[in-house]
């Protein structure tokens, strides 16, 4: 028997509800229906409920409406700030007038896009140390402050969005002394998450929800303790994000901010200690040897970096020079409330570092991140499944939805990897007519995958004839930016149609760029496989070098892997084979984003039809067209106006 939440969606979803009254040409789509009364039964009914709504089900009304028609306390996260965005901004208003229902709601950012009235402070105290420049925009700043009712920094347009000030002045886990604060009842961040407690409906995002959750960051973790339901759109990414959160990282910008941030409070406040001063010098030198080593040697594996004598002893000699700061700072603590902060950061990371030379834990691998300007030293559980278990409650109701989570027409690999084999599983498919709208090609005589023939040549050549064929109005999504910068390279004067480069610029300005200009090429790595939208005849051609498999080398898969063998499990179609199945998912979701589009998917290998596990692909994707004519392909190109 339904509930009376169940069956006052479905009416809402019906050709008498709220909907039909007010949204411009709305038709019933039966599997939207289904999606909110399958959400509205997990709020009801009180169980968990993974769900995938293919493009164009409608899964956003989908499951606002049961939230909002609920009368639970509900927290809904996205995957990314864009949609939580649009989510509080756009659809929940919108909603809420149709339905004609008053249900508080509220926007939850990280601290870090709050202004910090204390840090601004600080900042203009020392003005006169500063550029001109900086200081023009530091005075802006501090104008916007006083009239902003939410200090919200993405509202702040007076100063460009990467200026070197707004780090320096938001908030900050590392420099909030909370209730000693002197605009603790001013504060930006608390009145948010005040806010954020006082609502019905809160809107966040993945990263902000775990680092709450589970590092119980002041705030939310403590004002929204129990949600009676949490909904995760974009929820493919949670299991990789609960990897993160589960585990650590240190980065050497972290560092670098904590030493020089240190010296200042040294200068300003405590200037009778000049070892305080002197032992963070000598960390930031320690900090900078250790950076070149291991940008110049390139290991990305941990263990490998312990196991390199030049490598361990430069470690080493960061991680002691951290220690000895650490022991100095304990001798003045009670002095000020910054370096007391400071000291327990300190002394944080040198225990983080001591575990990482220790690398006793086996069910984690240990991994390096290296770029020119930063290295970031991670360890992540190889499984987090039962620390899932712990984390998603039986008091809350769990909701899991995306477009891509099932793999070969089961739900089961996600669930497993989140320890929710018990919820309810369903998969809904898009309304799309795919087989008319798009064409899936895989084109023949295509090189093998690895060899420089295939990986260059017979790739662009391909990449050439759809340009053309498509006039422009094409993605080529790469698994590498090695073979991004190739073809990119040898595409230049090959075709008449702007060339819009992954790293040419932001990600947003490309794609605006690739809308305005309406015949554009634009070429991009894993950034641009997901959380693009395009409709219409802007796009009508995505090209995928090839199947996105994690590379072999990865610290973490090699962890995973090696866990795998020891329960007799295969890697490859445990780990490696799902993981591709969602990533390529996704890059194959850019092309058909409304019921008017079409287009055509060239897959430039041929693994997908050579080998048995391509059937999990095919099986998997949604049912275009398929032919390994590029010919065919090309002619249907020809035929979208």
């Amino acid at each position: 028997m339904s509930s009376t939440l169940t069956q006052s969606v479905i009416h809402e979803f019906s050709d008498r509800g709220a909907l039909a009254k007010h949204v411009h040409h709305y038709h019933h789509r039966q599997s939207q229906t289904d999606m909110a009364v399958a959400v509205s039964d997990a709020i009801a009914k009180k169980h968990n409920l993974i769900l995938e709504a293919g493009t164009g089900v409608g899964k956003t009304y989908a499951y606002l409406i049961p939230a909002l028609l609920s009368g639970k306390q509900v927290v809904v996260s996205t995957g990314s700030k864009n949609l939580q965005e649009q989510l509080f901004l756009k659809d929940l208003p919108a909603l809420l007038a149709m339905l004609d229902v008053h249900v508080p709601i509220a926007l939850l950012k990280g601290r870090n896009n709050y202004l910090c009235q204390f840090r601004l402070e600080k900042q203009m105290q020392n003005a006169n140390q500063f550029s001109e420049y900086y200081i023009d925009d530091l005075l802006k700043i501090n104008q916007w402050a006083h009239l902003s009712k939410d200090g919200d920094i993405g509202n702040l347009t007076s100063v460009a969005e990467h200026s070197d000030v707004i780090p320096s002045v938001v908030s900050t886990k590392e420099t909030c002394t909370g209730k000693k604060c002197d605009h603790y009842d001013v504060c930006f961040t608390r009145k948010a998450r005040i806010r954020a407690m006082e609502s019905k409906v809160v809107v966040v995002n993945h990263h902000l929800f775990f680092a709450d959750r589970l590092l119980k960051d002041t705030g939310f973790a403590e004002l929204l303790p129990d949600p009676d339901v949490v909904i995760f759109d974009e929820a493919h990414l949670v299991p990789d994000i609960c990897i993160n959160y589960f585990g650590c990282h240190i980065s050497s910008r972290e560092i670098d901010q904590l030493l020089n941030g240190i010296i200042k409070i040294h200068k300003q406040v405590i200037r009778d200690s000049i070892q305080i001063e002197q032992l963070s010098q000598r960390g930031l030198v320690a900090l900078s040897d250790w950076h070149n080593a291991m940008y110049d040697n390139q290991v990305s594996d941990w263990r490998k970096v312990l196991a390199n004598k030049q490598l361990a002893t430069v470690s080493w000699a960061l991680q002691q020079s951290l220690a000895d700061l650490a022991n100095v700072l304990h001798h003045h603590l009670g002095r000020e409330d910054l370096l007391d902060l400071a000291f327990e950061q300190l002394h944080e990371l040198a225990e983080k570092l001591q575990d990482y030379f220790e690398c006793k834990d086996m069910q984690a691998a240990y991994s390096v991140e290296l770029g020119p300007r930063f290295i970031m030293l991670r360890l992540s559980p190889i499984n987090v499944a039962k620390q899932c278990q712990q984390l998603f409650d039986a008091k809350t109701r769990w909701i899991f939805t995306s477009a891509t989570l099932q793999v070969n027409r089961s739900l089961g690999h996600f669930a497993t990897e989140l320890g929710l084999s018990s919820a309810k599983q369903i998969i809904l498919d898009s309304p799309f007519d795919y087989p008319n709208q798009a064409v899936f090609c895989v084109p023949r005589h295509l090189g093998k995958v690895g060899q420089s023939q295939h990986t260059v040549k017979q790739l662009v050549d391909v990449c050439v004839q759809a340009i053309n064929a498509a006039q422009g109005r094409t993605f080529i999504l790469f698994t590498s930016h090695q073979m991004l910068e190739q073809v990119a390279s040898a595409l230049q004067g090959k075709v008449a149609y702007p060339l819009l480069v992954q790293g040419q610029a932001s990600k947003q300005s490309l794609l605006n760029k690739f809308r305005q200009l309406g015949n554009a090429v634009l070429l991009g790595t894993s950034s641009f496989w997901e959380g693009v939208d395009v409709r219409g005849k802007l796009l009508s051609c995505v090209i995928i070098d090839k199947l996105p498999f994690v590379s072999p080398d990865d610290a973490l898969y090699k962890a995973r892997a090696a866990n795998a063998e020891r329960q007799g499990l295969d890697p490859f179609s445990h780990i490696s084979l799902p993981q591709a199945v969602i990533s390529l998912k996704q890059g194959v979701g850019r092309l058909i984003r409304d019921e008017k589009d079409r287009g055509v998917l060239i897959l430039c290998d041929n693994r997908i039809v050579n080998r048995a596990y391509g059937q999990a692909f095919i099986n998997s994707l949604p049912p275009m067209q398929r032919t390994r004519d590029l010919d065919r392909a090309l002619q249907f190109l020809k035929q979208i106006p």
